[in-house]
C-alpha cells in the first residue's frame, strides 16, 4: 500500500518503521468503530451546518512539505476572518462545534492523515508554513517528528493555552498572545519530546490524552497517577538555553514586524 513507507522512507518523514507500524494498526482498529461516530457527526453537521463538513488546513509535515490537515468544521463560515481562535471569536463556534472541541471528536478525520503518512498519533501539532519559513532552525528540529493528532506540548499547555486565548478580546491581542506567550513553550516541549521520543513515551501521552477527555478535570490528577518515563518535563524546560524566548525576537525587530497568519480553527 502507498501510505506504508519503505524503511529509508519511514526515515525520511521522521518516524521509525516500528512506529510508523504502530501509527497504521492502531489508525486502522480505531476506525472500525469509529466509523459509525464519523458518519453520525458528518450527518448532524449536514443536517445543522451544511457543507463543507470538514475544516481543510495547509500544514507542515517536514521543512519544505505540505498536506491538507483534516478537522470536522466547527466553526461558521467567515471568509474575511482569519487568525487564532480567541475570544473574540467565539460567536463563531457552533453549538455542535463547542461539543466536538471539548470532546476533540472534532479531530477523527486526522485518522486518514495518519493513515496517508502525513501525521502520526503523537508528535508536536503541525505548524503554518509562516512559522517553519521565520524559524527554519528550530522547526527543522521539532519537525525530525511527524507531527502528531497529539503530543507532549497539547498534554502539557493545552488547557494553559484555552484559558489564555479565552482572555483575548480582540484579533491582535489574540495574535500576540498565540505568538509571544504559546509557541515559544509549545516548541520548547516539541524539542523535549523530540529527543525523549519512544513508545513508552508515546503510549503514555495516549493514555494521558484519553484519561483528559473523557474525565474532566483529570490533567492535573492524572500525572500523578501515571508513571512519568524519565521525562522530568518542569526542570527539563528551566535548562534549555537554546530555546529560551530569546530566539522568537526577529534579527530585524528594529523595523516593522513581520505579519504573522494564524490559522482560524
Amino acid at each position: 500500500m502507498s501510505w506504508i513507507a519503505d524503511a529509508p522512507q519511514a526515515e525520511r518523514i521522521g518516524m521509525t518503521m516500528g512506529k510508523r507500524a504502530f501509527d497504521i494498526t492502531f489508525a486502522l482498529l480505531l476506525l472500525l468503530p469509529l466509523s459509525v461516530v464519523i458518519v453520525m457527526v458528518a450527518v448532524i453537521l449536514l443536517a445543522t451546518q451544511g457543507r463543507p463538513l470538514f475544516y481543510v488546513a495547509p500544514r507542515m509535515r517536514a521543512p519544505g512539505e505540505q498536506f491538507s490537515l483534516l478537522k470536522f468544521r466547527t466553526m461558521l463560515r467567515e471568509e474575511r476572518d482569519s487568525g487564532a481562535t480567541g475570544a473574540h471569536k467565539h460567536w463563531r463556534i457552533t453549538p455542535v462545534g463547542r461539543f466536538l472541541r471539548r470532546t476533540r471528536i472534532d479531530e477523527l478525520p486526522q485518522l486518514f492523515n495518519i493513515l496517508r503518512g502525513d501525521m502520526s498519533f503523537v508528535g508536536p501539532r503541525p505548524p503554518l508554513r509562516e512559522y517553519v519559513e521565520r524559524f527554519p532552525m528550530l522547526y527543522a528540529q521539532v519537525l525530525k517528528n511527524r507531527p502528531g493528532v497529539t503530543g507532549l506540548a497539547t498534554m502539557i499547555y493545552h488547557a494553559h493555552e484555552d484559558r489564555i486565548m479565552a482572555n483575548c478580546k480582540t484579533a491582535a491581542a489574540t495574535e500576540a498572545a498565540y505568538y509571544r506567550r504559546c509557541l515559544p513553550t509549545k516548541l520548547r516541549l516539541d524539542l523535549i519530546y523530540q529527543r525523549r521520543r519512544s513508545l513508552r513515551v508515546d503510549l503514555w501521552i495516549i493514555c494521558h490524552t484519553v484519561m483528559t477527555v473523557l474525565i474532566p478535570n483529570w490533567q492535573g490528577r492524572g500525572r500523578r497517577r501515571l508513571p512519568s518515563p524519565r521525562m522530568p518535563v518542569q526542570p527539563a524546560v528551566s535548562r534549555e538555553p537554546a530555546v529560551r524566548p530569546e530566539p522568537f525576537v526577529p534579527q530585524n525587530a528594529a523595523r516593522e514586524p513581520v505579519p504573522v497568519r494564524i490559522a482560524a480553527e
